[in-house]
């Protein structure tokens, strides 16, 4: 059974490096399988992120509340798609942002020791995780960059585009949170853009 719900995360891997079968059951020997229901918090805004996650199956949204209780949502993640507070995770050092899942969501959990533990056990894993963190990085500096030089509509487009299966999956006011605009805003352009077709 833990073979068959890793299989995932294996496939995920191997596009990005080649592991030994023997590789394979110490990757999956160390790491923990939890399911979350709709509206549990996999990481607080102060708590120190303890798990980096891949998502087997469900919805989640990272996002930071700001002094006034205003909730800015800065990502989703669904199946094979990694979540956590990045930031807090590798530096071990209390969370800027809140992981909070929309849907039911199993997740692959990797603890920051087994995180290390794996890298000396398997060094390429240390590759692996780097190149996910350097497009995380990446995606996140491409997203500030269409946040001040794409109109909404633009920004909505895009998001549209690029993340057909999560627009189907979350309600308009958290789209509209993530592209930075009022609900309100996010209906009009939609409405001008059904007007158009």
């Amino acid at each position: 059974m833990i073979k068959e719900k890793g299989q995932a995360l294996l496939d995920y891997i191997n596009k990005n490096v080649s592991l030994t079968e023997a590789e394979e059951e110490v990757l999956l020997s160390k790491v923990i399988y939890r399911t979350y229901l709709k509206g549990q918090f996999i990481v607080q805004q102060g708590d120190v992120c303890k798990y980096e996650c891949f998502v087997l199956s469900g919805c989640t949204k990272t996002f930071h509340v700001d002094n006034e209780g205003q909730e800015h949502i800065i990502m989703f993640s669904i199946e094979d798609w990694w979540t956590a507070d990045m930031g807090s995770f590798i530096t071990q050092t209390p969370a800027d942002f809140n992981v909070q899942c929309l849907e039911k969501t199993e997740l692959i959990m990797f603890s920051y020791d087994v995180i290390e533990d794996l890298y000396a056990a398997i060094p390429k894993l240390e590759r692996f995780f780097r190149q996910i963190i350097q497009k995380a990085f990446i995606a996140s500096q491409k997203r500030i960059i269409r946040s001040f030089s794409l109109t909404a509509k633009d920004r909505y487009i895009y998001f549209r585009n690029q993340y057909p299966k999560i627009e189907q999956r979350i309600p308009q006011y958290m789209i509209a949170s993530y592209l930075g605009i009022t609900k309100e805003f996010l209906s009009k352009i939609k409405s001008d853009l059904i007007f158009k077709q």
